[in-house]
């Protein structure tokens, strides 16, 4: 579960230093929206750095963590979309989700 959380958390921040600018910060010069990725997603490899090396010392496999992490990252990037951006989610967002939760239990399934 922490690695879950870490993993949350990573993306989080991995999503807003991709996304934020694209309403928030659409009159900030693009050299600074830059900088100000850069400062977030230094944060986001502070959460995912370790939830890679937990993960794996518990036994997940380098590929169990890179699914994992796409799901996650869609979930949080659904999240953003819709509450931050203001885009709708529709049956399109539900259908990929399902197919990369199909893909997460093909690998994990031992």
């Amino acid at each position: 579960m922490p690695t879950i959380a870490l993993l949350l958390a990573s993306n989080f921040f991995m999503t807003t230093a991709w996304y934020w600018h694209l309403k928030a910060g659409a009159g900030v010069p693009i050299v600074r929206v830059i900088a100000i990725s850069w400062g977030l997603a230094l944060i986001e490899y502070c959460f995912a750095v370790p939830a890679n090396r937990l993960g794996y010392a518990h036994g997940w496999s380098a590929s169990q963590l890179k699914i994992a992490q796409e799901a996650i990252s869609l979930l949080v990037f659904a999240g953003f979309a819709a509450f931050v951006l203001g885009e709708p989610l529709g049956w399109r967002h539900a259908a990929a989700f399902v197919l990369i939760m199909g893909a997460v239990a093909l690998l994990v399934w031992k």
